[in-house]
Parts: C-alpha cells; structure tokens; sequence
C-alpha cells in the first residue's frame, strides 16, 4: 500500500441509481528543497520514494553532478509539508552558493521561478550512441509500462515515468501527481542503481514538453517515449541533444520524430 493513497468517501450517480462508497486518490503535499540551510525550491508532489525524487531532481537541475556530492540527506515530515533536507560536499556547496536561484511552482510547472527569458532555452549535453530498438521492443515496452502503474490503477489521477532495458526489462517506474516530478523520481532511481540512462529507454505518460526533454538529457537518455505529442520546442532541443523522441507511444503504434536511425525493424541483440 503506497503512502500516497488515501481515501475519500463520496456518492456516485451510475445507471439511474446512487452508490455509496469512497475514492482512493492521490496524496498531494508541497514538498521542500533545502541545500545547506538554504531553501532552494518547492514543489507539490505524491510523497512517495522522496530520495529518488531528492538526488533526480538535483541531478536533472545541474545541482549535483553525482550522488556523491551528498554529505547527507534527511527526508523530514513538516506540519506543514516535507523538506528534503541536503548537506553537500564544501566543492558542491560552493558552486551551488554561486549559482543560486529561486525556484517555487506548483506541480505542472517544470519552469515556475526563472529569471531570465535565456533560463528556458538552457544549453543541455549532447547525449551519446544509447540503443537501437525495433518496434516490437517498443510495444513490449510500452505494455510493461501500463501494467506497472499500480498508483494510477488506484486512483486514475498521476502520472508515471519508467525505465525500460532491452535485456532486463522495466527496471524502475515512478509515480507522482506531476509529470516533471515522476522523472525526477525515476532520474533517482537510476542514479541510486548506478544505472546508465543511455541503455535504455525512458517513457512518460504525458506530452514530451521541452522541460522533460531537457531533464532526459541531463540524465544521459537517448530514447524518450511519451503517450502523447511533444511541442515542437521539445523537438528543436531533442535534436540539438541528440534524443530520439517517440510520441502517440500507445499498444497499437508510435510516431518517430527526431533521431529516428535508433528505431529500426530488426534490432540487434
């Protein structure tokens, strides 16, 4: 049972008739990010796997460049939220201090905070060789994905970000009321694993919009794999960054948009 689930009682009108009973939905608090004392961010998430979503969100931002930038990390239950609370190696800290912003949106808003006009174009790394797959590999991949989304099952209200690995399978998924934060979460995982992002292929339940183009290719992925379309700014950085971007991802087919030598009818094993 997820701590992110509770229970809400309600009446419900179906064929003519009332039904009582009660709702399982999604939980959703504001969630603190404190780096050496100092508040960073704050985001409404599903308090679950909070170090995953701690050490992704910090990777994907340019806050750490490892998990071994962290001293230590407290996750700390709040009456009024959670705050994740980080002490970083001195070297980190510094260029932390020297590049500080303020960041707080509510969950949807993967940009919420910045300063500048140039911050929402920021130069992401070019991604390396990663996979070829074949459609097949694709659509097994995608049905790995649905079944795994035991949150959404209970409450048809989050979104969810999974790891796909042609030998292993799905490996991670992650879960949360917002987009960004499911891929923070699953950006965690992985990092905590010591998996590499370039073996295999990254899926959203949501549109391929430029932030999670960007947080991909902080992670190192080359295949990003949405249910829906991207925007076409997600695909200006897609290319630039070397990332094959798969929308309309269902059971039934995909469309390929950019990069699309990965995708290929017989893949190699």
């Amino acid at each position: 049972m997820t701590s992110g689930v509770r229970h809400a009682p309600r009446r419900v009108w179906r064929r003519g008739g009332w039904q009582e009973g009660d709702r399982a939905l999604p939980e959703e608090v504001p969630v603190a990010f404190t780096y050496d004392g100092a508040a960073h961010a704050v985001m409404m998430a599903t308090p679950d796997d909070l170090r995953d979503f701690a050490i992704g969100f910090s990777l994907t931002e340019g806050i750490l460049s490892s998990p071994e930038d962290i001293e230590a990390l407290e996750v700390v239950s709040l009456p009024t939220g959670i705050d994740l609370r980080f002490w970083l190696h001195p070297g980190r800290s510094e260029a932390l201090a020297a590049r500080r912003r303020r960041m707080a949106g509510p969950v949807g808003c993967g940009m919420c905070g910045l300063e500048t006009l140039s911050q929402a174009r920021r130069v992401v790394p070019r991604v390396g060789k990663g996979i070829t797959l074949s459609p097949d590999r694709i659509e097994v991949a995608l049905a790995a994905l649905s079944s795994a989304q035991a949150l959404h099952a209970q409450t048809r209200a989050v979104h969810a970000a999974g790891f796909w690995h042609p030998r292993l399978g799905l490996v991670a998924l992650r879960e949360d009321i917002g987009r960004h934060n499911a891929l923070d979460k699953l950006a965690g995982a992985l990092a905590t694993r010591r998996m590499v992002a370039e073996s295999g292929m990254v899926m959203v339940t949501s549109r391929i919009s430029v932030e999670l183009v960007q947080k991909a290719a902080m992670m190192g992925a080359t295949v990003l794999a949405g249910i829906s379309a991207p925007t076409m700014l997600a695909l200006e950085v897609a290319e630039a960054a070397g990332i094959t971007v798969i929308g309309i991802a269902r059971q039934d087919g995909f469309e390929v948009f950019t990069h699309p030598a990965r995708v290929r009818d017989m893949a190699p094993a």
